[in-house]
């Protein structure tokens, strides 16, 4: 992944999960230096030349963009050294402007995944596959059910009869 962040001009990194793309541009003109932007997740690689098209305008468009998929917790990026690796390649462009930049999109994506989390546990934004009203009808009907034991049903010892003896 690190030679493909070395060479690539145009990287999407993308979080699933998060529905984010880290975008990272490292061309340059006479106006522009490099860009690194948290956005929205793009539907198709088109539609991410397209909007990458109205980011900067005076570049047209590039050649490729080098797509990547991060299923991981964002935190993993700094563990795994991916995360320094990026700000190098900003900080050898000579801008420490844009190793700010860096740090201010590492921000962003680690609340956009706190924040996710705490929708997924609280359920903010997510459905369940069951209902509250099937949960309630559950326990219902256990709490209905009246346990009815036989002194068959009891060993000596007091404890019900839950397993068959091997000789049964």
């Amino acid at each position: 992944m690190n030679r493909n962040l070395d060479v690539a001009e145009v990287v999407a990194l993308y979080f699933p999960m998060l529905r984010k793309t880290l975008l990272m541009d490292v061309r340059t003109n006479e106006v522009d230096g490099p860009m690194i932007r948290v956005v929205p997740m793009a539907k198709t690689p088109e539609e991410r030349f397209q909007s990458l098209l109205k980011m900067r305008p005076r570049f047209g468009k590039p050649d490729s963009i080098t797509i990547i998929p991060w299923p991981k917790f964002v935190q993993s990026l700094g563990e795994l050294g991916i995360w320094d690796h990026i700000v190098r390649r900003y900080a050898d462009l000579g801008s420490p402007k844009m190793v700010r930049e860096c740090e201010k999109c590492f921000a962003q994506l680690r609340k956009f995944e706190s924040d996710e989390v705490r929708n997924a546990i609280t359920g903010e934004n997510y459905e369940t596959i069951w209902g509250a009203r099937g949960i309630a009808e559950v326990e219902v009907a256990v709490g209905d059910d009246e346990i009815d034991l036989d002194d068959d049903d009891v060993d000596d010892d007091g404890l019900e009869d839950d397993f068959l003896d091997e000789n049964d």
